[in-house]
């Protein structure tokens, strides 16, 4: 399954999209996360108590790379230059198994409070007036176009804040959609962007209200979200700790590790069973690989009208290949 969480800034989503990946890393899952958002601080929240974790080196700055792996021997792309962010895959296309020994999972995952750990890269200062956030998404959109996941396993995804997920076809690529929301006004009006934009699509936005301090904020997320709210986190002293610093470092490469498989949960009670809902929500899903491809190929089509036809000199619906049929079985 792939998950992605999304919300308004400082709603709290790339904590959750930690507690969530730590939650399935926990159960002996297999997960991978991925920071794709402009502040790369997944990292820092997966190892809390850290003051500098590891990262891998990002995806960006290699997507030349990524584009020559993927292209595989796929005879209707004619060169690496001529794939952009949505060119999906066809007969010949380099596909991965989520956390494979390929050349792309080997040199750009490391762990991070025990959860394996993609990362998209900094928005810097050689970007500045030259190029968006989404040049650099774009390789996390051609690695999930590619991966052939299988069940029980899990990618998480921390978006980039706000509706701005939808200048590119990204978020057409996940199983479930968890925004997260504040019970505030500015904390539900990115959900009915969300909510608006992905109907057209038919994706599946589900509400996970956060920072709920009594009675009256859930109240507040019901009467806003109504049946989209799944569930909620209150107020986590060990979340606030973990965030100034004040949790130890934990060794994540040995058997009786805090974060190994069946180790004690330090979240609140209510905290760790609004985490179950979210997993429980997740695994009641059902992968859909013909609407995957499908929103894959609209997209490219897309984006090679408006402008990657012109910018290749191709015509680059032609990479579209019509007999391709998407998922476990295209790895025969």
């Amino acid at each position: 399954m792939r998950i992605a969480f999304v919300g308004k800034g400082g709603s709290g989503k790339t904590t959750l999209s930690a507690l969530f990946a730590r939650h399935l890393a926990r159960s002996g899952a297999p997960v991978l996360a991925i920071d794709g958002d402009i502040n790369q601080h997944l990292a820092q929240a997966l190892a809390p108590g850290e003051e500098r974790p590891r990262t891998p080196p990002p995806l960006g700055p290699d997507l030349p790379a990524v584009k020559a792996l993927l292209r595989g021997t796929n005879p209707r792309i004619s060169t690496p230059d001529s794939m952009i962010k949505t060119t999906p895959p066809g007969r010949g296309s380099r596909l991965l198994r989520l956390l494979g020994d390929d050349e792309l999972h080997t040199r750009h995952v490391s762990r991070a409070g025990g959860v394996p750990l993609m990362v998209t890269g900094e928005f810097d200062e050689s970007d500045l007036g030259v190029a968006c956030y989404h040049s650099k998404l774009g390789a996390v959109e051609l690695y999930l176009g590619h991966l052939v996941d299988g069940p029980g396993e899990y990618v998480v995804v921390d978006m980039t804040a706000g509706a701005d997920a939808f200048a590119s076809g990204l978020f057409t690529r996940f199983d479930l959609t968890f925004l997260v929301a504040e019970p505030t006004r500015k904390g539900v009006s990115v959900y009915r962007q969300y909510r608006d934009h992905a109907r057209e699509f038919g994706i599946r936005i589900t509400v996970v209200g956060n920072k709920v301090t009594g009675e009256d904020d859930l109240l507040f997320l019901k009467e806003q979200v109504g049946d989209d709210l799944l569930t909620h986190l209150v107020h986590s002293d060990w979340v606030r700790a973990a965030e100034q610093g004040r949790v130890p470092p934990q060794a994540t490469d040995t058997p009786d590790a805090p974060d190994a498989p069946n180790a004690p949960d330090p979240l609140e009670p209510h905290n760790r069973h609004a985490l179950n809902v979210l997993r429980e929500t997740v695994d009641a899903q059902s992968r859909d690989w013909d609407r995957l491809h499908r929103h894959a190929v609209e997209f490219h089509l897309r984006n090679a009208r408006a402008w990657a036809d012109a910018r290749t000199g191709e015509d680059l619906a032609a990479q579209v290949d019509p007999d391709f049929v998407p998922g476990p079985a295209a790895l025969a």
